[in-house]
């Protein structure tokens, strides 16, 4: 028998289309994931990416599932 690797899916969610409080769904198992839970129990923030002084991309893991979340688009996002 052969070792069989994993493979790891990366979802990636555009956060400028997301509702005005900038809560989602996983796109794997539905987890709730919103910038106010401050718990850390729904996800955790792995990397956060820097351009210009302002985020350009945020990658995080569901506390649930543990699916890797790519968040883009923040600059898209007008204030």
């Amino acid at each position: 028998m052969k070792n069989q690797k994993k493979v790891e899916v990366e979802y990636t969610v555009n956060f400028s289309s997301l509702a005005n409080d900038g809560s989602f769904n996983c796109t794997k198992c539905g987890t709730e994931i919103s910038p106010e839970d401050e718990t850390n129990e729904n996800y955790e923030i792995i990397d956060t990416e820097i351009y210009n002084g302002e985020i350009a991309e945020l990658v995080i893991t569901c506390g649930k599932c543990g699916s890797t979340l790519k968040l883009t688009g923040f600059q898209q996002i007008e204030c």
